[in-house]
């Protein structure tokens, strides 16, 4: 199975404010809709909530114990439900969201895709697990900004020993 975690973090691994992002950058955007389309995109309910549709031309697969009436998405009531029916898959699997599922993912995961922001946010309320760089080969995929606010698109590949 070959699962990757994707978000946009600030300096602290901050994530979101209120139920939002923090940050909402137009090339950020359009870097996680390049990456993610075509494949399948788990989240949490909530996750699953903040978003304005369903994401198109991806599988929107939510984790979660309370009842959504929607059957554009697959729901699975938890991460081992899930794994066991995804276990075979080829596919790149792209978990977006939020904190508790990143928590969940990040140590099977072969592959973060972050967007490493130079900014704070001292009134975050979620945040991306913290991770042992040395267990991971850095890339930066490019460098930008936006906003007055600079930022880097980096692979993270999980070091085989």
């Amino acid at each position: 199975m070959d699962i990757s975690l994707i978000a946009a973090i600030g300096k602290n691994n901050e994530l979101g404010i209120n139920g939002d992002l923090i940050w909402k950058l137009k090339e950020d955007l359009n870097f996680f809709r390049k990456i993610t389309l075509g494949h399948n995109v788990v989240m949490g309910r909530k996750t699953f909530e903040s978003l304005p549709k369903v994401l198109p031309d991806r599988k929107n697969i939510v984790i979660t114990k309370s009842k959504i009436n929607n059957n554009e998405i697959e729901i699975y009531k938890s991460i081992k439900e899930f794994l066991i029916k995804y276990e075979n898959c080829k596919d790149e699997i792209f978990i977006i969201g939020g904190a508790s599922i990143y928590h969940e993912f990040i140590t099977l995961a072969n592959k973060l895709y972050l967007t490493e922001i130079d900014a704070e946010e001292k009134n975050a309320d979620v945040y991306f697990p913290k991770f042992n760089l040395n267990d991971w080969k850095k890339e930066i995929l490019s460098s930008n900004q936006e906003k007055n606010i600079k930022y880097n698109h980096v692979l993270y590949k999980r070091k085989t020993y």
